[in-house]
């Protein structure tokens, strides 16, 4: 599974998300640790898409709002700013996740990103109230924090007016307005809203037949964007013997959790294809791949850690379905912790490649 972070974060990379949730410090370093590693992964000419698609509907509409789900640490928003996808102008950015520890980083994020950046960039605190707040206060003011998905209802992370952030580079004016929320609920809320839906490793976590009710937020001609969207490969090299054993145990673990789907890729591909009322504009495979740095030691950025929490995953779910009984003959705790020893001390030394196949997919809602 990709999943945040995740279904609680969306943009939660190849791990299943309970493990790292556990530590919301640790989970907010794997989603930044990550980032590299979507950065090679995400399909330039599906992007090259969504990037002419919102600048036709910012220069008929003059202000473009999007709406991505599982927003984790905020690092689609720096990215869609730094490779120029979001349009010149104002964009109202409404940034949902279930997982409000998540999002307690975006800020921290957001703005240490900008600082490193090396074109000018700033992060301030919105002045008044979001928008998104005040739109969604009647329905989400008797929500409390945690309550199920099935209750909806949304709310602003922390809940204070600092909690909007305006993003400024010398061309665009980004409005970050951090909701606390399941996402399909908010989509419910705000119906035809949005010009934009991105969801980030969603798909895998989602489930499928919440889809349509995800599309909803769009306006008539709205885009939406699914990438790094899980599609049943996992692998690890130097090979083991152990390997596919622990795949399809891994693989079964993502299966059997509400809403979770090992092959996502495939049958979101299928669904948008036959869905009424939109069009699938472009797929492409957006495969991780993490490995060495070419003639260096060790990994790039934060990589290594980003392996050690994909590792910590595999033990967590692997190691339920084995607890659990059924068909697990050919694996034993033992042998998991065996195998779990060679791929840690391989990442320690450098050696431990890392691979996922991933789809990306984009579309469009029809015209009214």
């Amino acid at each position: 599974m990709t999943g945040t972070d995740d279904a609680a974060g969306g943009d939660g990379g190849s791990a299943d998300g309970d493990a790292l949730a556990a530590d919301a410090e640790a989970f907010r370093r794997y989603l930044r640790a990550k980032r590299s590693v979507d950065d090679r992964a995400l399909d330039r000419r599906l992007l090259g898409i969504l990037r002419e698609r919102l600048a036709d509907r910012a220069a008929r509409d003059g202000r473009l709002r999007v709406f991505e789900v599982g927003t984790g640490v905020g690092t689609m928003v720096a990215r869609l700013i730094d490779w120029e996808v979001l349009p010149p102008g104002e964009t109202r950015y409404v940034a949902v996740d279930r997982d409000p520890d998540a999002l307690a980083g975006l800020g921290p994020f957001l703005r240490e990103w900008a600082d490193d950046r090396k074109a000018p960039a700033s992060v301030t605190e919105a002045a008044g109230e979001s928008e998104a707040a005040g739109e969604s206060e009647a329905a989400g003011e008797s929500e409390a924090a945690g309550e199920s998905e099935a209750a909806g209802g949304s709310e602003r992370a922390g809940g204070s007016e600092a909690d909007a952030l305006v993003v400024e580079t010398d061309a665009r004016t980004v409005r970050v307005e951090p909701v606390a929320a399941d996402g399909v609920a908010y989509a419910a809320e705000h119906a035809g809203e949005s010009d934009a839906l991105i969801g980030m490793a969603l798909l895998d976590v989602l489930g499928l037949d919440q889809l349509d009710q995800l599309l909803d937020a769009l306006a008539p001609g709205g885009t939406y964007y699914f990438p790094i969207t899980f599609d049943g490969g996992t692998r690890f090299r130097p090979a083991h013997p152990d390997d596919r054993a622990i795949e399809r145990l891994y693989h079964r673990h993502m299966d059997e959790k509400p809403g979770g789907n090992s092959r996502a890729g495939g049958a979101a591909l299928a669904r948008l294809r036959e869905a009424d009322g939109s069009t699938l504009l472009g797929v492409a495979g957006s495969d991780w791949i993490a490995r060495p740095a070419d003639g260096e030691a060790g990994y790039p950025g934060d990589e290594a850690f980003f392996l050690r929490h994909i590792l910590d995953t595999v033990e967590a779910a692997v190691g339920e379905v084995i607890a659990g009984g059924g068909e697990t003959s050919a694996l034993s705790a033992a042998d998991l912790d065996a195998w779990l020893e060679i791929r840690r001390r391989q990442v320690d030394s450098g050696e431990l490649v890392y691979l996922t196949h991933q789809l990306d997919l984009i579309g469009r809602v029809d015209d009214a």
